[in-house]
């Protein structure tokens, strides 16, 4: 199997405040071990002092240092969709008494394999048509969307207080900056990456990422696909986190309704 993630994680992470409440992990990732899409995690402390960490990453002693210095108290870890998922069982060791959030079927996905088969069920699973409610701390804090017709099963949250959407698959930002630039090279696109790249970027008119939502992301249900866009897009958020490639600090909201245009116009007509 191809290295996704480094193998000296503490030398290459970028950790970050983005906000005094959002703090991110940002390292290099290769998907397949040659597309260079970068890897993130995010970490956000609620205004009880508990933290939740989406998609999280390698927990370095620096990921620890900064976890004790927000208090500690992680107490939600959030499997953002069937392929962001590896490095959950570490927190969860380190941090017992948090609850996993995660889509249906990753479960059974990892009790498959034998590095988690016999863990335990997840505190969370969000469901088709099910209420998916967290805690009355969490949900004071947190909009959610289960992208059923995302072929990952995506989760994407919003951080009201930031206005900050915290997602993995549905939109891609690359090149993946500032998640390679602690590399030797500092190069976030090879040969490969720079063929894929007219697909995974924000660029406007972002034509090529319209074409890779609509008939690649959105192509298990696009129907459902569509509602959940539409959900998304009605929220109030300015800055969009993605685990791809860079944050978008700002335009988040005119960068979404870019993307997913044919989504959001109904509009079928596409090549």
């Amino acid at each position: 199997m191809p290295q996704l993630f480094p193998s000296n994680p503490s030398d290459l992470m970028v950790i970050r405040a983005v906000t005094p409440a959002i703090i991110t992990m940002s390292l290099p990732f290769a998907r397949f071990g040659v597309w260079r899409f970068g890897g993130r995690g995010t970490l956000v402390k609620l205004s009880t002092g508990a933290l939740a960490v989406f998609s999280p990453v390698s927990l370095t002693p620096e990921v620890r240092e900064r976890v004790e210095s927000l208090g500690g108290n992680v107490k939600y870890i959030a499997a953002l969709d069937l392929e962001h998922h590896l490095h959950i069982s570490t927190w969860k060791k380190a941090y017992p008494q948090a609850e996993i959030l995660a889509p249906e079927g990753l479960w059974e996905k990892r009790n498959k394999t034998a590095e988690f088969k016999g863990e335990e069920p997840f505190s969370h699973v969000f469901r088709k048509d099910s209420p998916n409610a967290i805690s009355e701390e969490f949900d004071a804090e947190f909009e959610s969307e289960y992208v059923h017709g995302h072929a990952s099963r995506e989760l994407v949250f919003l951080h009201r207080p930031s206005r900050t959407v915290i997602e993995a698959d549905m939109l891609f930002n690359l090149p993946a900056t500032e998640q390679y630039s602690k590399t030797p090279d500092a190069n976030p696109v090879n040969c490969l990456t720079n063929l894929v790249l007219p697909m995974l970027r924000t660029s406007v008119p972002s034509t090529g990422q319209r074409r890779f939502a609509w008939h690649i992301l959105s192509q298990q249900n696009r129907s459902e696909f569509t509602a959940s866009a539409k959900r998304i897009a009605g929220w109030d958020f300015d800055r969009i986190i993605p685990c791809h490639g860079d944050v978008i600090e700002t335009n988040g909201k005119a960068v979404w309704q870019d993307v997913m245009a044919w989504f959001l116009k109904d509009d079928s007509k596409h090549v």
